[in-house]
């Protein structure tokens, strides 16, 4: 088992910043991939970005290319999503999820584990 827990999200104004954090615990070597999507109300679920564990491979969303950086702190299985020039289209419940292979995947349900979601809203 894997426990996915996101925190850092808030209210923020646009052109903002907010940091999201997603803290894994468990048998976190099962896993290769760390990605981040997002659920706006009444949209399905949409992919931010991954990373590799291990290589630090990465792979953004055209939507937030240029503008979010995820990273990484393997001593401390932890991944981290900074979103800098915030929209509020950017509005969204922020998620982490786990893959069991290194992949660029957007697909939702090749993830095994997810977070709760942390809320993030940007007002214009």
């Amino acid at each position: 088992q894997v426990q996915l827990v996101e925190t850092g999200g808030g209210l923020v104004q646009a052109g903002g910043s907010l940091r999201l954090s997603c803290a894994a615990s468990g048998r976190t070597s099962n896993f290769y991939t760390m990605g981040w999507f997002r659920q706006a109300p009444g949209k399905e679920r949409e992919f931010v970005a991954v990373i590799w564990w291990s290589a630090g491979n990465i792979y953004y969303a055209d939507s937030v290319k240029g503008r979010f950086t995820i990273s990484r702190d393997n001593a401390r299985n932890m991944v981290y999503l900074q979103m800098n020039s915030l929209k509020p289209e950017d509005t969204a419940v922020y998620y982490c999820a786990a893959h069991p292979s290194y992949t660029y995947s957007k697909n939702t349900y090749l993830y095994d584990y997810w977070g709760q979601g942390t809320q993030v809203t940007v007002s214009s």
